[in-house]
């Protein structure tokens, strides 16, 4: 983790790598409240690890008041650390933060339990966590993870995951599912009009379910095909016709 001693450009440098909008760095040390809020951090955290801590409080309840993000002093935040515009944020007193992570705003890194201990969330290095989203409880969000805007997070997730809606789920494990799918509505001629799993539309995840329940009626006949085969039953090699979409012909209208 990274206290005072750090160099000062770390803090400023690396806004310009994730906001497009930083000119130059006279208008980041004056304009970026999230800027403002960490290097302050940086200083109670400092104080509250000398056990300053009611001097802490106060200088964050001052930055809160200021910039309109509250990050409470106990919080372990890593290198080159980034709230983008910032306002609502909220960071708990347990959380543990890595290197290189990004925060939007109106994210709550918080706790479910108001029992003593480690009851906030922990993020791994290169974690991006978009607007409004809620990492709730002493759960790991493993590196490199990105968590969709809105999403409410209450389980842990593993490195390189995408986590989206509510409660947060990783889509990521679902890649293999999505490419099923699209396999076999191609063999039936069918396009879901575009959706993605990610999208919150009963129709889409009805759709999903049929697909899915396609696929393995294919698997079971042709399971049986082959048991049947083995067996020498003539009518098992017959071929079915492959499914395919079909134009329908057009026709001249009837006149009466």
């Amino acid at each position: 983790m990274m206290g005072l001693g750090t160099k000062f450009h770390e803090n400023v440098a690396h806004v310009f790598d994730r906001d497009p909008a930083a000119r130059n760095t006279f208008d980041i040390l004056t304009t970026y409240p999230g800027v403002h809020a960490v290097l302050w951090h940086r200083l109670n955290h400092r104080l509250w690890s000398w056990r300053f801590y009611w001097l802490a409080r106060m200088l964050s309840m001052l930055v809160r008041w200021l910039t309109g993000i509250e990050i409470h002093p106990a919080a372990q935040i890593g290198k080159r650390f980034f709230i983008d515009h910032g306002m609502g944020v909220v960071i708990g007193e347990t959380t543990v933060i890595g290197d290189d992570c990004t925060l939007y705003h109106g994210v709550t890194l918080g706790g479910t339990s108001w029992q003593k201990g480690k009851r906030h969330p922990t993020l791994g290095d290169n974690v991006v966590v978009g607007a409004g989203a809620k990492i709730l409880g002493p759960i790991d969000i493993g590196s490199g993870c990105k968590v969709g805007s809105n999403a409410v997070v209450v389980k842990s997730a593993p490195p390189n995951s995408t986590i989206v809606g509510i409660p947060g789920r990783i889509i990521e494990a679902e890649k293999h599912k999505q490419s099923q799918r699209q396999q076999t509505a191609a063999k039936i001629g069918f396009n879901a009009y575009g959706t993605t799993a990610d999208m919150p539309d009963p129709v889409a995840h009805a759709i999903d379910c049929m697909l899915d329940h396609i696929h393995l009626m294919d698997k079971r006949m042709d399971a049986m095909c082959h048991s049947l085969h083995a067996l020498d039953m003539a009518f098992a090699d017959e071929q079915l016709p492959k499914l395919e979409a079909c134009e329908l012909e057009k026709k001249e209208p009837t006149t009466l």
